[in-house]
């Protein structure tokens, strides 16, 4: 079915906020094993102690800048998947992060990615670029597909200023005088009608932000800002399912207690804002948002008082919707490591099928190319 510039995302549906913390997260200082000792031998001193963390269980703790998650957590409105991974993993991060985005095997190099392939299959007749945003001035890998692609911007209004460039807006009209002596779709074709769907969809998206601007008030942090707009568009019921935002960098080689904390104070001001902003209109059930990083960090300490590139890590699960709540699976075991880092215990495509099929309504088996595992938080 076509998507005209009306079109919404009606109440019930299900909309996805993706969270990437860039630069490989480490997760053992995120979601913390104060009960072992094995933590405290590994990290004697980037190893965070009791009052640097607010306690989830007798044996578990979390960051004390991640307050709001604490609270999310408390309420039943928190999910934490630990050990999440993938099989042969790379410690690049450029690669690590393809094969998290494109949803790859490791030994696999793909050109798309999960949500462009989800765009494929949902959008295939699609007239704007408006189902999945991604809030960055580039698109990442995660949102090209092969005939459809998401649509990134910082911001709205800028993104309209951008279409309105008299040069392009006088090649499309020159294409669409044209577009009835075309027979075949050539690259060329192709070209100009993406632009053309991008000026369409511009000026869509600046509408919707503008027509239910929330009143709410948010950190003044270009995650705070992202989140306001999401926040504003999901209110105005604009049929975008998909955002995805990301926020680092946390490459934390060197002193990474004081940067951890910092980027953390701004996830958690941001989320807070933007989940009692939904709470506040009716929407925080039909909202899930996850967080991932590309790779951990190793469970040792460096000699400069950071952590190196690692494997596993755990992802949040954040929404009014979940079914499945609190510590999803158990801590990661520190005692049965590979050559010093964490071993995976969940494939992250299981979570991309478990949130395509549940939560989406799609073919995660066509999306993904082979079928997964299915979790239980959705």
């Amino acid at each position: 079915m076509a998507q005209d510039e009306n079109a919404t995302v009606p109440k019930g549906n299900k909309v996805l906020v993706v969270l990437q913390l860039s630069g490989g997260n480490d997760g053992l200082n995120t979601v913390i094993p104060f009960s072992n000792d094995i933590y405290y031998k590994s990290r004697p001193v980037i190893g965070l102690q009791k009052d640097k963390m607010l306690t989830l269980t007798d044996e578990v703790g979390i960051h004390s800048e991640l307050s709001f998650f604490k609270s999310l957590y408390d309420e039943g409105n928190l999910g934490i998947l630990n050990s999440v991974g993938y099989p042969v993993p790379d410690r690049s991060h450029f690669r690590s992060m393809d094969i998290w985005q494109s949803a790859s095997d490791s030994n696999k190099y793909l050109q798309t990615g999960w949500i462009g392939r989800y765009l494929d299959e949902q959008c295939m007749d699609c007239e704007m670029l408006t189902t999945a945003l991604e809030f960055d001035d580039t698109l990442s890998m995660a949102g090209r597909g092969v005939s459809q692609k998401a649509l990134a911007a910082k911001d709205p209004a800028r993104l309209l200023n951008n279409s309105k460039d008299a040069f392009l807006k006088s090649l499309t009209k020159m294409y669409q005088h044209d577009l009835h002596s075309i027979e075949h779709e050539s690259p060329v074709d192709y070209l100009y009608k993406t632009m053309a769907a991008t000026q369409s969809s511009a000026s869509y998206i600046f509408e919707k932000s503008n027509s239910k601007k929330t009143t709410a008030t948010y950190p003044n942090t270009q995650l705070g800002k992202s989140m306001k707009t999401i926040s504003s568009l999901i209110l105005s019921d604009a049929n975008t399912q998909i955002y995805y935002v990301s926020i680092g960098s946390f490459d934390t080689h060197v002193d990474q207690i004081g940067r951890q904390a910092g980027l953390f104070k701004q996830i958690n001001d941001a989320i807070e804002a933007f989940t009692n902003d939904l709470k506040a209109n009716n929407k925080f059930e039909d909202v899930l948002l996850f967080t991932f990083s590309e790779f951990g960090r190793r469970v040792s300490q460096n000699a400069s008082k950071g952590t190196d590139h690692g494997t596993a890590n755990n992802m949040f699960f954040v929404g009014g919707g979940l079914k499945q709540k609190g510590l999803l699976n158990n801590m990661p075991d520190l005692e049965d490591l590979d050559a010093g880092d964490l071993k995976y215990k969940v494939d992250f495509k299981s979570v991309y099928a478990t949130v395509l099929k549940n939560w989406l309504g799609a073919d995660d088996e066509k999306i993904l190319g082979k079928k997964m595992e299915y979790l239980s938080f959705v």
